[in-house]
């Protein structure tokens, strides 16, 4: 086997066809990665259920940043419990011939880059589990800038951690101890994270309700359904606000003549200035088709 391998990258992640990195890893590109900041875990959820990802949500975590957002794109590792025999084969075979230094840990560490959130299955280990502490956060501080770590075992020196303002960490539990008696197995390849699953590549969005990993080939529809549920809720609340219309019309499939409304108002309006570069043709289309044919319901995704 070999760790972090760009043929098995790319052979998991074949809706990928944008960008990537020289290991294979999808590279969805930044100014997504700076509109996710802006959107809801909620709003993330919606488009990926629908579309069949129902195991991409994991709540169950403890926050060094409990009001800070966290977006990147995921780096994941995958550790058990040690074998002798199995755990002496890979760490060799990851110091002779892959010239990587140090400990399991420390080699995805080493690999990370701009914007970048390491994901790690440690089989929710927390005694002996703990895959970073101070030294170690400050280079994924140092290394990707704004992103972070995912956790599902242990962290140390929460103290220091929490000094570190740059980045976010989502982990199960804290521990004096150091890591040991672990073996990584994989590095960038599919990882489970409490009930969810994570592939490299995914856009990892992390907010106060939990963690949500969105494929990167989803991630600007994702991004996009969004920002129009986003702009709507604000063109609805201003409509409500000043007696336009009734909660049911604005909750319902809008006709032409309030989707017409919307646009005018969305063309000319400060409020929705940040949300221009969205286009609203089909929309629109869909609504005259219904209006030709009958009622059918709006399904906001």
């Amino acid at each position: 086997m070999k760790f972090d391998n760009p043929e098995d990258i790319i052979q998991l992640t074949p809706h990928w066809k944008g960008e990537r990195f020289p290991n294979g890893r999808p590279k969805v590109d930044g100014d997504i990665l700076r509109r996710m900041r802006k959107i809801t875990l909620e709003e993330a959820w919606g488009p990926l259920w629908h579309r069949g990802y129902t195991f991409q949500f994991e709540g169950d975590f403890k926050i060094i940043h409990p009001n800070k957002v966290m977006v990147g794109r995921a780096v994941t590792a995958v550790m058990v419990p040690k074998r002798p025999d199995l755990h002496e084969t890979l760490l060799q075979y990851g110091h002779e011939q892959e010239d990587r230094k140090g400990f399991f840990n420390q080699w995805v560490i080493d690999t990370l880059v701009e914007d970048d959130v390491v994901v790690v299955d440690m089989f929710d280990k927390v005694h002996l589990g703990t895959y970073v502490g101070g030294n170690l956060s400050t280079a994924i501080s140092t290394r990707t800038k704004r992103g972070g770590a995912v956790i599902w075992g242990g962290i140390r020196d929460n103290q220091q951690v929490v000094e570190i303002d740059n980045i976010n960490v989502f982990y199960r539990g804290s521990d004096p101890t150091a890591i040991a008696d672990v073996t990584m197995v994989g590095m960038n390849t599919p990882t489970r994270i409490g009930k969810a699953i994570c592939m490299p590549g995914d856009v990892v969005l992390g907010t106060p309700s939990g963690v949500i990993f969105i494929p990167p080939h989803l991630a600007e529809l994702t991004v996009v359904q969004a920002e129009k549920a986003q702009v709507r809720d604000v063109f609805g609340f201003v409509r409500l606000r000043d007696s336009v219309y009734s909660t049911a019309q604005i909750d319902a499939a809008w006709d032409v003549d309030l989707w017409t409304d919307f646009i005018n108002w969305f063309e000319t309006d400060e409020a929705a200035a940040e949300y221009r570069h969205l286009t609203w043709t089909k929309e629109l289309e869909d609504a005259r088709n219904a209006q030709r044919s009958g009622p059918q319901s709006d399904v906001r995704l």
